[in-house]
C-alpha cells in the first residue's frame, strides 16, 4: 500500500527501475497503467518529466519534482509504520538513497550504514561520486542526501560537519628514489607519473598547486578506486594521494612511503539532507557523526 498519489509513486519507481515495465512489475500493474499515470502527471504540471529512455531519466522539471518527491517517500515509510505496521514491511525494505565518496565508503561509512541497517533494519542504494561532485545527486533529486565537501547547505537542506580526512602523498621506495630523490617540486611533479581516481578528481591537482603554482602536464594514470590506489603505487604505477587508514598496512610493509612527510591535504566533509522532519534522516545524520567522530583521523 503507498500512501503517496499513485502517479507520484508510479514517477520515482520508473525512475529508481529505470523502465516502465520494470516500474510496473513492482507496483504490481500493468506497464500502460504506469505510462498512463505518468502522462496524467505530466499532464496535470504541464511539463514532460521523464525522459524515454533506457533507462529512464529525469528531465529538469523531474529533478526538481524528485528533490520534494525524496523527503515525502522518507515520511511515507515513517507513517507505515507508525499507523501500519502489518504492511510497513515493503516500505521500511525500500532502499535509502545516499550519496558518498569513494574514500569514505571504503574507510568509515560502512561502519555508519552496518549500525543502521542492525538497528532499524534500513536498506540503501548508495551512489559513489567525488566529495566535490556528489551534492549534485541531492541537488538532482536522486538521493535523500550526501556526503559532501561543500558546506554551504542547498536550499532545503540541512548541513552536519562530520570532520576531515587527510591525504598524504606516497608511492613505492623504488618509485620515490627513481622521481623524487630530491624531493617534490615542479621539475619533479612535471614528469612523475601521477594516479588519478578520474576526471572528475581534483584532489591530486589540488596538492600538486600546494607544491608548485606552475602549470604541469604530467603522464596520468586514471583508476577509479580507493583500495586500488594503494596497490597500484605499492606497484610503482605513480604518486598518488590517500588516507591513512586506507595505506597504513602496506607502509608498515613496507610496500609504500610517505613521499612527503610535511605536506599533506585535509578535506573537509559535510552531511547534507533535506531539512524535513523526518526519523530517518535524523537517525542517519546521528550515526555518521558518531561513527566520522570515532574513526576519521582528523575530525573536528
Amino acid at each position: 500500500m503507498d500512501l503517496l498519489h499513485p502517479q507520484l509513486s508510479a514517477f520515482a519507481a520508473i525512475i529508481e527501475e529505470g523502465t516502465f515495465e520494470a516500474a510496473a512489475r513492482r507496483l504490481a500493474v500493468t506497464p500502460s497503467a504506469v505510462s498512463q499515470r505518468i502522462k496524467a502527471l505530466e499532464d496535470r504540471l504541464g511539463q514532460v518529466l521523464v525522459v524515454r529512455q533506457a533507462p529512464c531519466k529525469p528531465t529538469a522539471a523531474g529533478e526538481r519534482l524528485l528533490l520534494r518527491l525524496r523527503p515525502m517517500q522518507a515520511l511515507e515509510a515513517e507513517a507505515m509504520v507508525d499507523f501500519l505496521p502489518e504492511e510497513a514491511r515493503e516500505s521500511v525494505s525500500r532502499p535509502i538513497a545516499i550519496a558518498v565518496n569513494d574514500d569514505s565508503l571504503h574507510t568509515w561509512v560502512l561502519t555508519a550504514l552496518a549500525a543502521l541497517h542492525d538497528r532499524y533494519g534500513y536498506f540503501f542504494d548508495v551512489r559513489v561520486d567525488d566529495q566535490d561532485h556528489t551534492l549534485d545527486h541531492l541537488r538532482q533529486g536522486s538521493v535523500l542526501g550526501a556526503i559532501t565537501s561543500e558546506r554551504k547547505p542547498l536550499q532545503g537542506c540541512n548541513v552536519y560537519p562530520l570532520g576531515r580526512m587527510r591525504y598524504h602523498a606516497i608511492a613505492s621506495p623504488s618509485f620515490a628514489r627513481k622521481h623524487f630523490r630530491e624531493g617534490m617540486d615542479a621539475e619533479s611533479l612535471a614528469t612523475a607519473p601521477m594516479i588519478v581516481f578520474n576526471r572528475k578528481d581534483e584532489l591530486q591537482w589540488r596538492y600538486v598547486r600546494r607544491v608548485t603554482r606552475a602549470q604541469l602536464a604530467p603522464p596520468i594514470h586514471y583508476l577509479p578506486t580507493s583500495t586500488g590506489f594503494v596497490e597500484a603505487a605499492a606497484r610503482g604505477l605513480g604518486w598518488c594521494l590517500a588516507t591513512d587508514s586506507l595505506f597504513q598496512p602496506a607502509l608498515q610493509a613496507g610496500e609504500v612511503v610517505i613521499v612527503d612527510k610535511h605536506r599533506t591535504l585535509d578535506v573537509p566533509l559535510y552531511w547534507q539532507c533535506a531539512a524535513v522532519r523526518s526519523s530517518t534522516l535524523q537517525r542517519i545524520g546521528a550515526s555518521f557523526v558518531e561513527v566520522a567522530g570515532r574513526l576519521l583521523a582528523h575530525s573536528t
